[in-house]
């Protein structure tokens, strides 16, 4: 045996925590938990640039993230993320990414910021709107 290796989580494992315990133990508060427990990954997780939102995605096992291409109010950002299994994209609340990406968007913008998350089930898409606050500085 090579004790050089380490293990890694599958994806079963990850799912069924994410898609099973997580909701049975938080109930009807799920999303706003979750949306919370998101912003605090972000502070523990900062980024520099929004740059290194899709790598940060990819790498915590959240699938993949781009920016829309659509123009933009300059006080948004839109992002999607792609989930080919439609099982998971109908069950799952994505509010844990949904606060990651208001806080880190707030820490890199320096204005109060909310994240909200819209499922697009025929696009296999989970679309991002990050709205901040000009008028409010954090």
């Amino acid at each position: 045996m090579n004790n050089d290796t380490t293990e890694q989580p599958t994806r079963l494992g990850y799912e069924i925590i994410r898609d099973h315990v997580l909701p049975t133990i938080l109930g009807k508060h799920e999303n706003e938990i979750l949306y919370w427990a998101g912003k605090d990954i972000a502070r523990k997780f900062p980024m520099f640039s929004t740059d290194e939102l899709p790598a940060f995605f990819s790498e915590a096992g959240w699938g993949q993230l781009t920016f829309s291409s659509n123009k933009q109010p300059k006080d948004e950002a839109w992002l999607i993320l792609q989930q080919p299994d439609l099982t998971v994209l109908e069950k799952r609340s994505y509010q844990l990414e949904a606060g990651f990406l208001a806080e880190q968007f707030q820490k890199l913008n320096g204005y109060l910021a909310e994240c909200y998350a819209e499922k697009q089930v025929k696009k296999k898409q989970i679309h991002f709107i990050v709205k901040w606050d000009t008028k409010t500085t954090v």
